[in-house]
């Protein structure tokens, strides 16, 4: 659970001092999907975490989709994109 704004750089750190490696290939898709939905580190954190928590693992198309879905809703903060996903009943938060 992510308790304050970080980057995302800090996140994937603090994942990987969890125990959970993400591939390289993963990371860079992790940012590739930032930049394409021109969303912030809270927002990008938050479909991270969204994503490992729904899936299990990391599934691109799903944090992709995740971040399409928060900029369309207008969706600004984790606790937002939390809400959202528990009202949309896809992950029981």
């Amino acid at each position: 659970m992510i308790k304050s704004v970080r980057t995302v750089e800090d996140y994937l750190l603090h994942l990987k001092s969890k125990g959970f490696q993400l591939r390289e290939d993963a990371v860079g898709f992790i940012y590739f999907g930032q930049h394409y939905t021109n969303s912030t580190d809270e927002i990008t954190n938050a479909a991270i975490e969204i994503t490992l928590k729904a899936q299990k693992n990391f599934d691109g198309s799903f944090y992709i989709s995740l971040l399409e879905t928060f900029a369309s809703n207008k969706i600004h903060s984790r606790k937002a994109a939390l809400q959202f996903v528990k009202e949309i009943e896809l992950l029981a938060v």
